[in-house]
């Protein structure tokens, strides 16, 4: 069974989309086009490349999380240090590390950037707050003057991982063609976490989901419940404030528009109370956040059938129209 598969943002749960990839491969769906945004991205840029639920599994039990929240010394001085960074830099971490490890991963199946990728294949979302529009890559690229081919997809996973304030937005510089007469500062477009406009594009295949054959692909969205489970945020300063606002915002956008219309395609992956910048997150519950993903994804697809499928995609795409 040839499918499309879009994969929700949520920090560092996406382990457990890792699990419901792992049902989809059992329960004999192949991936003809994956979507993204956030840790979505990552997953659907490793399946892109050629991995595997269980080399994903390992890979990301194997990573350490912490280890992307990287800053200078100076800027981790007691009360001062954190806030002079968002000042300076509009991020408590840079961002790169995270962007280093994704570039290596995919480098390992010879994948660098989007040209080394199947056209089409792979579309990653993101957040540009400075033209406030959303971003879908590649396809957006040659809007602004570059070329998708050569855009690296470490980069693109790295802006539509770029949780506001809690790392760095990435500034993407335009091509001299469109920053002519643009002050310096103007030729600057700053990327955020594609979570911020839609954090679940299941919407991205739905023009296109019709092969030669005239056969329909189904899009199975792969989507984190209970984000914020019944855990209400600590609010004990301004970051904190920070934190809580942008992980109800990253949470909720969506969610009404999957309630109404896509319950018949949508995986819903119980995420067990886990927040999304839990970056000290242990081997044990990210094999818990696993198993979840398996699960809900063996319920999903065992219950699986295209003719139902069809009826309800055509019946909301009609409702869409009127």
């Amino acid at each position: 069974m040839l499918i499309n598969g879009v994969f929700e943002g949520g920090g560092v749960k996406g382990i457990s989309l890792a699990g419901a990839v792992k049902a989809a491969e059992r329960h004999g769906a192949r991936f003809h086009q994956v979507a993204g945004t956030s840790s979505g991205s990552i997953v659907a840029s490793m399946i892109a490349a050629g991995y595997h639920a269980e080399e994903m599994k390992e890979i990301i039990l194997e990573t350490s999380f912490a280890s992307f929240l990287k800053r200078a010394a100076i800027f981790n001085m007691a009360f001062i240090g954190p806030a002079l960074r968002v000042m300076l830099k509009k991020g408590l971490y840079s961002g790169e590390a995270l962007e280093a490890w994704i570039r290596q991963v995919l480098l390992e199946k010879g994948v660098r950037t989007f040209g080394d990728l199947k056209e089409g294949g792979l579309r990653i979302i993101a957040s540009d707050i400075t033209g406030g529009r959303i971003l879908v890559l590649p396809d957006d690229l040659p809007k602004l003057g570059l070329r998708s081919d050569t855009f690296e997809v470490a980069k693109a996973v790295r802006m539509s991982c770029s949780i506001p304030y809690f790392f760095d937005p990435v500034l993407l510089r335009l091509p001299a063609k469109h920053a002519k007469g643009k002050k310096f500062p103007d030729q600057f477009l700053h990327i955020v976490d594609g979570g911020l406009l839609s954090n679940f594009p299941l919407w991205l295949f739905d023009r296109k989901q019709i092969t030669p054959d005239g056969k329909r692909i189904p899009t199975v969205g792969f989507q984190m419940v209970g984000k914020n489970g019944n855990k209400p945020h600590e609010i004990r300063g301004p970051f904190s404030m920070l934190q809580a606002l942008v992980e109800t915002m990253l949470s909720a956008h969506d969610e009404r528009y999957i309630e109404q219309s896509n319950r018949y395609r949508t995986i819903k992956i119980p995420t067990l109370g886990v927040s999304t910048t839990q970056f000290d997150l242990g081997k044990e519950e990210s094999l818990l956040l696993y198993e979840s993903g398996l699960r809900s994804g063996d319920r999903f697809f065992g219950d699986w059938n295209a003719q139902y499928y069809e009826e309800q995609f055509i019946k909301y795409q009609q409702a869409q129209l009127h």
